[in-house]
């Protein structure tokens, strides 16, 4: 049976005001007068479900009106708490165990623990999923191997997406990497340094005559003019070198002055160092206009480079690293995704063979259920009822639909369009008696709209067999559906101090012959009607002869 509601518990609804009931297993009728409240126990369960929360329903004088369900697992004990409030100004709120959570979050965790069918809510089989589903689990239909198909193919088409794209897409990218890794590569760039290398040699060779002349004169300062003969043109013209040799003379030989002598000829040779390297200037550097032109080249080249790939030598060195690496991963991925087309192609192959498979079964068993629920429709006041499930679609036939045609004359419609509040109710109640996955509380609203007699008999005594593996709740005004109930709940309308409010009084076995009496005659002192209650009631009710 899995999870059953053993509270219920609402607060300023309607004329509803502050309530709670404790419920049973097995089957529970909701009965009392018209307005008393019963249908707005079961706008509380709606309300639980996510079902839209009108300000309008809160009672005169309160802020917001409140609906706690109490969940309980009927094997393992553990339990879940579900509720809703509804506000006169502002938003709804929801919570689970005692956490806010979003409504729709409610309504999800409400779904798996109850089903409401009645007047507007009626949304669980009349959505094609769900009867689809109701179908499969009828008919025993494995849907297993189509699940792992799918899911297999779903993978593999992820990881092809994943791989960038189509085959083609990769080609284009490979073909536009492998060129400008190559054009980096062509480059033969020395490193990070060459481009400020290129720069100090452009700026040498553009001036190469200038650079000699001011080099040929910071050397006549170091060593003094030449003469012509070798020697120097006047005592004037001796150079800087020469007078440090004259300064180390005159302080050679006194010891106190060792440290500034030593000095002077450290300068000395420092001096005739860099008149080597300004000689070599003057006598080596040429005027080399192809070599200018190249480093100018080599400079535009670069510039270019940098222009494309980053606003650096690193930066460009860095892309065609990261070039090649791609590059590498792509002929990877080239190989993968040659691999995956066939893996692929063996997915789908897969998901239609045991698609196949599936929607086989779903057509074999279609009729079947069809059968079995027009068969209970004919016991249940509806006996013209034609109904039927189409399945269609490719592959597994997914398009599994409901159909009822309730009266004679009508054309078969999906559900939602081909029946009353009642006749739904009761055709949701008769796929319910086909099927045994139902969650755990099943509530009926409606459900004896329209019927009496035996009809009412039967679906009271269909109602009482659907509570034999699921919770059922039933708001009835019919004496014959209300006394096949193991439990009997009376929503009674009360007046005090100018206000109306509703009781919620779970009945014992006494009092429900005076509520079923009351349902039977409108007179609930009536021997004859009492009489009559306990007749209906059976073994429910107390025993022949026994009074309160």
């Amino acid at each position: 049976m899995g999870r059953m509601l053993v509270e219920l518990h609402v607060r300023d609804l309607g004329v509803i005001d502050d309530v709670s009931v404790t419920l049973g297993p097995g089957m529970t009728a909701l009965t009392g007068e018209t307005g008393a409240g019963k249908t707005l126990l079961v706008g509380a369960l709606s309300l639980l479900l996510g079902g839209r929360g009108d300000p309008a329903a809160v009672r005169t004088g309160a802020d917001e009106a409140y609906v706690e369900g109490r969940f309980v697992d009927v094997d393992g004990g553990d339990e879940v708490i579900l509720a809703r409030s509804v506000a006169r100004e502002g938003r709804s709120r929801a919570w689970i165990d005692g956490r806010m959570a979003p409504i729709g979050a409610l309504a999800e965790a409400a779904a798996g623990l109850l089903e409401l069918h009645g007047q507007h809510q009626h949304r669980t089989l009349v959505v094609p999923e769900a009867q689809r589903k109701a179908l499969d689990a009828f008919g025993g239909v494995d849907t297993g191997p189509l699940d792992g198909a799918r899911r297999q193919l779903a993978g593999l088409l992820r990881e092809s997406e994943g791989l960038g794209g189509d085959a083609g897409q990769r080609v284009r990218d490979i073909e536009l990497l492998a060129y400008q890794v190559e054009e980096v590569d062509r480059a033969g760039l020395t490193g990070p340094s060459e481009e400020a290398e290129l720069e100090a040699e452009e700026d040498r060779l553009a001036e190469a005559s200038a650079h000699r002349a001011a080099a040929a004169e910071a050397l006549d300062a170091l060593v003094g003019k030449d003469d012509g003969d070798g020697g120097h043109a006047s005592p004037l013209g001796t150079g800087a070198i020469d007078r440090l040799g004259e300064a180390s003379g005159a302080l050679a030989g006194r010891t106190p002055l060792d440290p500034l002598d030593q000095r002077v000829r450290a300068s000395m040779a420092e001096l005739t160092d860099l008149a080597g390297e300004l000689r070599a200037v003057v006598e080596t550097w040429e005027d080399d206009p192809a070599r200018l032109e190249a480093v100018r080249a080599r400079r535009q080249l670069i510039h270019e480079l940098k222009r494309k790939y980053g606003s650096t030598l690193d930066d460009v060195l860095a892309f065609a690293d990261a070039g090649r690496a791609r590059l590498a991963a792509l002929a990877e991925m080239e190989g993968r995704a040659a691999a995956l087309d066939g893996e692929i192609a063996q997915a789908r192959a897969e998901v239609a063979a045991t698609g196949a498979v599936v929607a086989q079964d779903r057509r074999r068993v279609a009729p079947l259920l069809a059968s079995e629920i027009e068969a209970t429709l004919h016991d249940l006041a509806m006996p013209s009822a034609r109904f039927a499930i189409t399945v269609e679609g490719e592959g597994s036939a997914d398009e599994v639909t409901f159909e009822l045609a309730a009266n004679p004359g009508e054309s078969a419609q999906p559900l939602a369009k081909a029946a009353s509040g009642g006749e739904l109710s009761r055709t949701m109640l008769a796929v319910r008696l086909a099927l045994t996955d139902a969650p755990g509380v099943l509530v009926f609203d409606e459900v004896d709209a329209g019927v009496g007699g035996a009809a009412a008999t039967a679906v009271g005594t269909a109602l009482a067999g659907l509570g034999n593996y699921a919770q059922v709740l039933v708001v009835t005004h019919l004496a014959q559906v209300a006394a096949q109930a193991d439990h009997q709940v009376e929503v009674r309308k009360m007046e005090a101090d100018g206000r109306t409010r509703s009781e919620v009084t779970m009945l014992d076995r006494y009092a429900r012959v005076v509520e079923i009496s009351r349902m039977l005659s409108g007179s609930p002192d009536s021997d004859s009607a009492r009489q009559h209650a306990r007749e209906l009631l059976g073994p429910r009710g107390p025993a022949a002869g026994e009074s309160q």
